[in-house]
């Protein structure tokens, strides 16, 4: 996306003169002009609008994804006794004071916030003689950013803002369900604006949103409050598209191969312009990678250890006999690889079961953990030359067209009706990329068993299924013990102290 990169002072500059948000969501937001220094009849300023907004969601912290994920029993928190409260949170102990808490919560809110902002400069575009059906599309955008950030806070924390305005009288806190009803609403009302392209398709922002974004944040929202007809609805549209494909390699998807894929429905892109040095727009994927290594290219670093596949999940994997899946999922040291062999049941390991990936990077030995995240590494021989930063230049991948496939495949086993083939049909496809048989009358718990193998260490998709399922058994492991009273993480301390609306509704729901 690289208009984003070259659109960066058109963001700075509208983020000044037209909004300054607020970091209390209880006050009205402050200094909302100058607006007479900008020439709302300029399409190149309303599309540096929509890149704020692309903006807002593209600078996600490092910290704040592994927070939405370590829940699940595919993944475990390296480094236990250092950032212990992220370990915490792995293990169900939580506690509201813990700062990647508020810093997650404030972000995510402000950012929704921002959004929304962006939304009513639009307008003022709009009123400046800018095409209306562009601007159509750029709010259809917004909305779908909004969208996805509000899923995914509520996920996190159950009841949240709805933020549909600015006007901070009017925020409330919704329930869960009443957010992903509203979710679903929204997209709705976004995707007749939207391109109907492929995102790697689009002509103006190469991997921006469309159409088929929407409808796949619609899924996930619907898929969350149980309504199955809704997401094979919308997942079947997907489908039968005929506009996505599953990347061929499923080991190169998650590498700079697979940036800007026909498998991906959305990635927040970075890059480093090919430049050995200056200007680098990166996630910071240290937090995922193996704290020592020796690197195929020896000047790249390596990462901090505190992301770990869990050996459940590796275990799950193996009896499987999964091959090309298992070995981009995970890293092995040769101290995971003992620990594996500790177990009689797993004396005969594949041969890619080593600490040397395909790549030749050796994945040594380390404190934090025994193994690392394969799906948030980036080979050292594919960094720029020159480039030295663990994951540099690599894309977050954020949804992809296997959990489309799955989505659909699971609605059906659960009663929708589909338009887009069978369940078997849709599973089979995934399965075919891993190199695994097909199966024939998938029943839900197959569907299960494949999201779990295919979406591992992605988004927290294994801990959200399992809670909506009630299978609390399964985050039930390894000495922890999951109940329904774990599902959210409470309000963090700072915001109640300073929001009135947050701490009175805690305070009437307590």
């Amino acid at each position: 996306m690289k208009q984003i990169f070259n659109f960066r002072l058109i963001l700075f500059i509208l983020s000044v003169f037209l909004f300054t948000c607020s970091e209390k969501l209880d006050e009205e937001p402050e200094n909302q002009t100058l607006v007479n220094e900008i020439d709302y009849s300029s399409e190149e300023l309303a599309f540096g609008t929509l890149i704020g907004a692309y903006q807002n969601f593209q600078s996600v912290g490092w910290e704040q994804i592994p927070l939405l994920s370590v829940r699940g029993d595919d993944v475990n928190a390296g480094g236990q006794g250092d950032q212990q409260g992220f370990a915490d949170t792995d293990n169900y102990i939580y506690d509201n004071n813990y700062w990647m808490y508020n810093v997650f919560f404030e972000n995510w809110a402000e950012d929704i916030v921002q959004v929304t902002a962006q939304i009513s400069a639009l307008e003022r575009f709009r009123d400046g003689g800018v095409d209306s059906d562009l601007i159509d599309q750029y709010i259809a955008e917004c909305k779908v950013l909004r969208g996805f950030m509000t899923l995914q806070l509520s996920r996190l924390f159950g009841d949240v803002y709805k933020i549909n305005t600015l006007d901070f009288t009017q925020i409330e806190v919704a329930t869960k369900d009443d957010l992903m009803e509203w979710i679903s609403d929204q997209m709705d009302e976004a995707t007749p604006f939207l391109l109907d392209v492929a995102p790697n398709q689009r002509q103006d922002l190469p991997g921006g949103i469309t159409k088929y974004t929407a409808l796949t944040v619609k899924a996930i929202a619907n898929l969350e409050i149980e309504d199955y007809q809704s997401v094979a609805d919308a997942t079947g549209e997907i489908i039968n598209s005929g506009k996505f494909q599953l990347f061929n390699d499923y080991y190169e998807l998650f590498k700079i191969p697979g940036k800007l894929a026909n498998e991906n429905i959305w990635e927040i892109q970075y890059s480093d312009f090919g430049q050995a040095s200056g200007e680098n727009v990166s996630h910071l994927y240290a937090f995922y990678g193996p704290q020592n290594w020796t690197a195929a290219v020896e000047e790249a670093t390596s990462g901090w250890g505190f992301y770990e596949p869990s050996l459940k999940y590796i275990k799950f994997m193996l009896d499987r006999n999964e091959t090309v899946r298992l070995e981009t999922s995970v890293l092995f040291t040769n101290d995971g690889i003992d620990e594996i062999l500790t177990d009689p049941d797993y004396q005969n390991l594949p041969a890619f079961v080593s600490n040397t990936t395909r790549d030749g990077d050796i994945i040594n030995n380390y404190s934090r953990a025994n193994f690392a995240s394969g799906k948030h590494y980036l080979p050292s021989n594919q960094l720029t030359p020159g480039r030295t930063a663990y994951g540099t230049n690599k894309n977050y991948t954020v949804l992809r067209y296997a959990e489309v496939l799955l989505m659909y495949a699971e609605a059906l086993t659960r009663g929708a009706n589909g338009t887009a083939g069978t369940a078997s049909e849709a599973v089979n496809i995934v399965r075919a990329r891993a190199g695994m048989p097909a199966l024939a009358n998938v029943t839900s718990q197959d569907v299960m068993d494949e999201k779990f193998a295919e979406l591992g260490m992605e988004w927290g998709v294994r801990f959200y299924d399992m809670v909506r399922l009630g299978n609390f058994d399964e985050l039930s492991y390894d000495g922890r013990t999951f109940s329904s009273d774990k599902v959210f993480l409470p309000y963090p301390l700072e915001q109640l102290d300073l929001s009135f609306i947050l701490s009175e509704y805690a305070n009437n729901n307590n």
